[in-house]
């Protein structure tokens, strides 16, 4: 490891649709990676809250991740999380759910439009890569306005699949005042962006958002990010994370974020 503190904020279990492995499995793979601080993050989707019954796997990933959080805390600092996708298509039931829990770290994220699959089970070609790509702006903007979450998720969530899997060339910078108008509203509310590495081991081969956003970020007055790897797997937890850390530093950023009881942390890169 070229850094000492190593953490990953963003990572997944069986309590997520799409997740592979137990709590204790990925802890114990964190732990063998050298690993100082993880955070369980599981997905609850809050277009489809009761509907796909994440109120459930919402309510069993926090007593489990709570159980293992004091289980392992002599080998490990454990964070209890949540990813929420979609919190602005409902805002009763998010800000119901933020409420109930003692979470350490809820994360905000958009991964569909409304009533529109997952960005990643969607169709491109160059007639609707930019419509989409207008309405997912629009409702990350709504997202940053809303502001309830604790780190800003997978900016540029879609070009995972619109460029890294369908290979179909974006130009963004159609988005620059868009973005900027997101950072805006991150920076005044003194909200971290993430760094998300998933995309270095992916096709699109670069972290979401990729090292000109998060650059542009710091210009703007941003002060913190955060770092995680988005695994699913064993094999790929803490992967990319030095990376990333390199990247946040390369940008001026001298801390990433942590957070414990929804309070922030800075924890030196070095």
């Amino acid at each position: 490891m070229s850094f000492k503190n190593i953490v990953d904020m963003h990572a997944h279990t069986i309590h997520s649709f799409d997740g592979h492995y137990s709590v204790d499995e990925m802890i114990e793979s964190s732990i063998e990676k050298g690993i100082k601080i993880v955070a369980f993050t599981d997905h609850v989707e809050m277009d489809l809250f009761r509907q796909n019954h994440f109120d459930k796997t919402a309510d069993e990933a926090f007593v489990d991740i709570s159980r293992a959080k004091e289980q392992y805390k002599d080998r490990i600092e454990v964070c209890v999380g949540v990813e929420m996708g979609e919190p602005t298509y409902d805002l009763a039931e998010s800000e119901a759910l933020i409420a109930s829990k003692d979470y350490d770290i809820v994360i905000g994220s958009i991964h569909n439009l409304r009533k529109t699959p997952d960005f990643c089970e969607l169709d491109y070609n160059k007639d609707n890569v930019y419509p989409l790509l207008d309405d997912y702006f629009r409702e990350m903007k709504m997202l940053a306005e809303w502001g309830k979450f604790d780190t800003f998720a997978h900016l540029t969530y879609p070009l995972r699949y619109i460029v890294g899997e369908h290979h179909i060339d974006v130009d963004m910078t159609r988005y620059q005042k868009d973005i900027d108008e997101i950072f805006s509203l991150l920076i005044e509310k003194d909200k971290p962006l993430e760094i998300n590495t998933s995309g270095l081991r992916q096709p699109i081969g670069r972290t979401l958002p990729d090292e000109s956003y998060v650059r542009r970020f710091k210009e703007l007055g941003g002060k913190h990010v955060t770092v995680g790897s988005d695994s699913h797997f064993i094999e790929h937890m803490g992967a990319g994370i030095e990376q990333g850390m390199q990247l946040a530093q390369n940008c001026g950023f001298d801390s990433v974020l942590i957070f414990r009881h929804r309070q922030p942390v800075e924890i030196p890169i070095e």
